[in-house]
């Protein structure tokens, strides 16, 4: 008799185990830095293995699609550890007044837009990895047109908030490509 699963089981590949590795207990900044990391790397989960087929869209008319998620996620980073906690002048990378939906509408097919893609990703992870680790404490304070006055400590949760949103269109992305399911 063959045993049945729940269809929602841990996401197969290498490192799906290791997402949740960080602290439940302790100081703050640690937690939260470990659930962003988590959420960071299911990102990564979702879209591993695959090439071209990032650039696959939903269902007509969405745009959305997994490189999509990494192109919009690229600048979702930039603007809020660049351009408002740190003040830098940061213009995104993928979207403009021009093209405001450019993160998913511009997601070409070539290998070179994924892998620009995923480098402008992990630059602007690193930075917000460095900038979280470095600030003195959470209630560093930025300028954000959207929200006024932001701090590091609203920044990670929003940051935990709009992954954690993301990654469930990326476990239906993912389920629609390859028929890949998990959590």
């Amino acid at each position: 008799m063959e045993s049945l699963t729940r269809r929602a089981e841990l996401f197969p590949g290498a490192g799906s185990e290791q997402r949740f590795t960080g602290p439940a207990t302790g100081d703050e900044r640690p937690l939260l830095a470990a659930v962003l990391a988590a959420q960071r790397r299911t990102l990564e989960l979702k879209c591993a293995g695959l090439g071209s087929e990032l650039s696959r869209r939903s269902v007509e008319p969405s745009t959305l699609s997994l490189l999509g998620l990494v192109r919009h996620l690229a600048d979702v980073e930039r603007r809020w550890f660049r351009s408002v906690m740190a003040g830098q002048d940061a213009p995104p990378r993928f979207s403009s007044a021009a093209a405001p939906d450019g993160d998913f509408e511009g997601a070409g097919d070539g290998p070179e837009a994924v892998a620009e893609a995923w480098e402008a990703w992990r630059d602007e992870v690193a930075f917000a990895e460095r900038f979280a680790a470095e600030a003195p404490d959470l209630d560093v304070e930025g300028d954000d047109g959207w929200r006024g006055t932001v701090s590091l400590r609203w920044v990670l949760i929003h940051m935990v908030e709009e992954y954690a949103r993301h990654n469930g269109h990326a476990d239906l992305l993912r389920e629609r490509i390859d028929g890949a399911v998990g959590v």
